[in-house]
C-alpha cells in the first residue's frame, strides 16, 4: 500500500499555507520552502490543468508551456481520475477578482 499524505506534519504544512494573507506572503513563503523549479513545475502543472479544462490540446498545450506530453498526461489523468481538486480551485478563481487587477485600474 502507498504512503499516506495525511500526516501530522503535512497538516501543519497546510496550516502554514492557509495561514498567508495575500500573494506576496505566498511568493515569500514558496520561493523559501521550494526550489524555483519545484515552484514553477507546480505553477505550470495548475496552468496545464486550466488549459485541460479550457479543451485546449496536447499540441497547443505543449507549445504554449513547454511542457512533455507525458507531464500532461499525468495532469489529465488527475483531472479525470483525481479528487476534482483542480476544477475546484479553478471555479473559485475564475468567480472572483483578483486584487492586483482592482488595485491597478
Amino acid at each position: 500500500m502507498g504512503k499516506s499524505v495525511h500526516t501530522e506534519s503535512v497538516d501543519t504544512f497546510f496550516d502554514a499555507v492557509l495561514s498567508l494573507r495575500s500573494r506576496e506572503e505566498c511568493y515569500t513563503f514558496f520561493e523559501d520552502v521550494c526550489t524555483v523549479n519545484e515552484l514553477l513545475s507546480l505553477a505550470q502543472r495548475f496552468e496545464v490543468a486550466m488549459m485541460l479544462m479550457d479543451k485546449k490540446t496536447y499540441i497547443e498545450i505543449a507549445q504554449k508551456t513547454g511542457v512533455s506530453t507525458a507531464t500532461i498526461s499525468r495532469v489529465n489523468r488527475s483531472l479525470n481520475y483525481g479528487n476534482n481538486s483542480y476544477e475546484l480551485v479553478a471555479e473559485r478563481i475564475r468567480n472572483q477578482s483578483r486584487p492586483d487587477e482592482d488595485t491597478q485600474n
